[in-house]
């Protein structure tokens, strides 16, 4: 069993930062595909980033250059560093863990799910 835990969501304007954490259980957290995904109002949820146990990384079109997942194996923790943020940015972030390694963008792809943390951007 994969616990994960999502924390850093809040209220900010458009062309803020916030850094999200997602923090997981599991003595082979290393060896875990993570990835973010984010469902706003209405829509289905959507990928933004993975980062491989390698640490390579993946990014949706829609937020490179601004947004940076990155992994801390000693604290069992993935971040998403999320710059210049838009008011289309806004939804609720999940994290999610592939323990398959099926290097995946789709949700159903992803075997392990956190509660998601709020973010809302205002114009």
């Amino acid at each position: 069993q994969v616990q994960l835990v999502e924390s850093g969501g809040g209220l900010v304007q458009a062309g803020d930062s916030l850094r999200l954490s997602c923090a997981a259980s599991g003595r082979t957290f290393s060896r875990y595909y993570i990835g973010w995904f984010r469902q706003a109002p209405g829509k289905e949820r959507e990928f933004v980033a993975r980062v491989n146990p390698s640490t390579a990384t993946v990014y949706a079109d829609s937020v490179k250059g601004r947004f940076t997942i990155s992994r801390d194996n000693t604290k069992n923790t993935v971040y998403l560093q999320m710059n210049s943020l838009k008011p289309e940015d806004t939804g609720v972030y999940f994290c999610a863990a592939d323990t398959f390694g099926r290097l995946g963008t789709n949700p159903s792809e992803y075997n392990y799910w956190g509660q998601g943390t709020q973010v809302t951007v205002s114009s």
